[in-house]
Formats: C-alpha cells, structure tokens, sequence
C-alpha cells in the first residue's frame, strides 16, 4: 500500500506548543506594530511634522533614534529570526530536506518573482530607479500572522505553520542580500573583530556555558563591531542566532536556544518591532498624482501585492506537480492563495531596504509603495481566507 505525500507536513508532537506561544507573540506584536505605523503617518503628516523629525534625529549616544531603530532595534529582531531559523532546520519542520522542500521553493519564488516584476517595471520607465529591487522581496511574518489570527482562526495548523517557515526562510534570502547588496565599505579589522567574538560565543555555546551575564557583553560588543564594519549591523543578530544551540541535551527540558526565543520574541514582537515602525514608518503623503505614476511606487506595488502570491503559490503548486504530493486533506488551493497573499505584506524588512536602497525623497516614495501595498495585500488575502471556496473552488 502506497503512502500519500502531503505538501505540508504537520509540526512534530513536541513542536506544536512551542509554535503556538511564537504565533501568538507575533500576532500581537503585528498588531502592535501596525499602531506605531499610523502614529508615525498621522504624526509625519500633521502640523507638527517638525517635531516628529526632530523625535527621530535626536541623539542617545552614538546613534540617533531612526538609526537605533534601524540597526539596533532590528537586530533583536534579525536575531530571534536567526533561532527561530536554526530551529527549523535542526529540530523543526525543515530538518528533512523532503518536508523543507515546499517552504524553501515557496520562499525562494515569493524572493525572485517581485524581484524581478519590479525590474521590469523600473527598467521600462523612463524614469526608474531599478536599484530598488530588493524592496519588495521580504515578508512581515509579524503583520501577516496578525492578518491571519483575525481573520484565519479556524484555519489548521499546517498551514499556519507554512507562513512561519515562508517568512523565516523569506528574511534569510533577505539577509544575504543586506549582507552582499548594500555594503559598500568594509573595515576589515572590526569585521574580524566582530566574527572573533561570534566564534567565542559558540565555543561558549558548545562548552554549555549558561550564564546571560557572559553573553550579553559579548553579543552588544559582536553588534557594535559589526556596525563599524560597514557591514549592516543586523547580520550580528543573525549571526548569533545561528550560532546559538537548539538541541536539547539529554535530561534538559530546554535548549539556550528555546530559553532565548521564548523571552526574547514577545520583547522583538512588542517592543523592538514597533519602536523601528515609529521611527521608520513617518513618510510624508505628497505629490498625490505623482506617487501614483513614480515607478519605484508602482513596482513595490506590483512586487508586493502581484509577484508575492505569484511566486509563494506557483512555487508551491511546481513543487507538487514534480514530486506528485498532494495537498493536505484539510487545505484548499483557496487557503494557500490566502496565504500567498499575505506574504505580500512587506513592511519591517520591506522598510529597512527601503533606507539602504534610496534617500530622501525616493526612500519616501519607496516606503509610501511598501505601506500602501502591505495594506492592499492584508485587505486581499483576509478577503479569500473568508472566502476560499469562491476563489478557488
């Protein structure tokens, strides 16, 4: 009797709790965050716009709150994704390359599809700044999950467990592109510098020292290091995450890496996220008309809300055609499209790459294209997760 392949597998007995406290700590951060971003809009936006530029240049120590956000708030945030991707592909559902294969292709595609819609839309316009072509190429895990608590509680766990892996494995691709694409400079001294103390970590990491009070020295002095280096400072986050143990030694009822997620994600969730979407998220609404025609806006847009589901779906359908698994008993196509949709909510990274790629008045129209598509694609995706049947019969 031949056994049936199923596209998404289900998370592993042990695994099933743990993922339920992430979501739920994603979901409220999501929602959080959205707040912060329309107190950031109103703010940028009102008759007292000065003080809000004055709020995000002003100093605290060696950096000034938009860049603390940027680089310092975010890499919290870069390094819970780095536990939470190490825990995947150790213990979680991508340790076995037949099971990651859906997520990983899914991912990849969701990447290179509005990567490449956004090309083609700024290398046909007269003036259009191809530059920016990473913009909409990450996936809010923390918008999309909140979309889907609201909208998809009665949706199975297969499938909330998919948009996990997706956006994990979307902000790796992502990372490798901050980490190549937009460094310019390195000083070679404080990058080594940086990686010696990553490696001490992991020594540390392998010899079961347990104590906070040895990493934490260490992990601020791998960040500022990697920040001097020319490198995006976030890539320290990463970096320690990976770097952290996730396998659980026999007898231990938790790993430092599970310790770690599981205080670190609501502090990313509720605090690092929304502080960054305050500083980040202020950009002034003008031009009208001409934000509708710039080619930076249109190709965000059409990266994000078209290319998104495009790839995240047609990846996943390419997938199950060639290696002829079937979709779970308890899914419909409808409820994938939903979800492929939501992956078009770009915002926390989608911004970020906005600073790096553009200033001044194209990061704005960059970042008003990636507010505005974030929106249209939660709007979408809700839509067809209350209605999957009628979309896709």
């Amino acid at each position: 009797m031949s056994v049936v392949r199923r596209i998404l597998p289900l998370p592993a007995p042990g695994e099933t709790a743990f993922l339920s406290g992430v979501l739920r700590s994603e979901s409220v951060g999501g929602l959080l965050a959205l707040g912060a971003a329309l107190v950031a809009l109103v703010w940028a936006n009102s008759p007292a716009d000065s003080s809000y530029h004055a709020f995000i240049t002003f100093d605290v120590g060696p950096l000034d709150l938009e860049h603390w956000g940027a680089d310092g708030a975010l890499t919290l945030f870069f390094f819970v994704a780095g536990l939470e991707l190490k825990r995947e592909f150790v213990v979680g559902s991508l340790r076995r390359p037949a099971d990651a294969l859906v997520p990983v292709t899914a991912a990849l595609c969701g990447v290179a599809v509005p990567a490449l819609l956004y090309t083609l839309v700024n290398v046909t316009a007269s003036s259009g700044r191809p530059g920016g072509w990473a913009i909409p190429a990450a996936t809010d895990i923390a918008f999309a999950l909140a979309v889907l608590s609201v909208v998809g509680s009665h949706l199975p766990a297969s499938l909330r467990a998919f948009l996990l892996t997706l956006a994990v494995v979307d902000d790796l691709v992502v990372i490798v592109i901050i980490a190549v694409v937009f460094t310019d400079t390195v000083h070679v001294v404080d990058l080594l510098a940086s990686l010696a103390l990553a490696v001490l970590w992991a020594v540390l990491q392998r010899m079961r020292v347990g104590s906070g009070w040895v990493y934490l020295p260490i992990a601020v002095a791998t960040w500022w290091f990697m920040h001097e280096s020319g490198v995006h400072a976030t890539i320290a986050g990463v970096l320690l995450g990976l770097l952290t143990r996730v396998r659980r030694d026999p007898g231990e009822e938790h790993s430092p890496g599970e310790v770690l997620e599981h205080r670190l994600s609501p502090v990313s969730a509720a605090l690092a996220v929304p502080f960054f979407a305050l500083v980040s998220a202020g950009v002034p609404i003008s031009g009208g008309d001409a934000l509708l025609h710039d080619p930076v806006v249109i190709g965000v847009l059409i990266g994000l809300v078209l290319g998104k589901p495009i790839g995240v779906l047609g990846g996943t359908y390419v997938v199950t055609r060639l290696t002829r698994a079937e979709l779970n008993e308890d899914l419909t196509w409808g409820q994938m499209l939903g979800v492929s949709m939501l992956a078009g909510i770009g915002f926390t990274v989608s911004l970020l790459v906005s600073d790096l790629s553009f200033s001044g008045p194209e990061a704005d129209a960059a970042k008003a294209g990636v507010l505005a598509a974030s929106v249209i694609a939660a709007l979408l995706g809700a839509l067809v997760l209350r209605h999957p049947r009628r979309v896709v019969p």
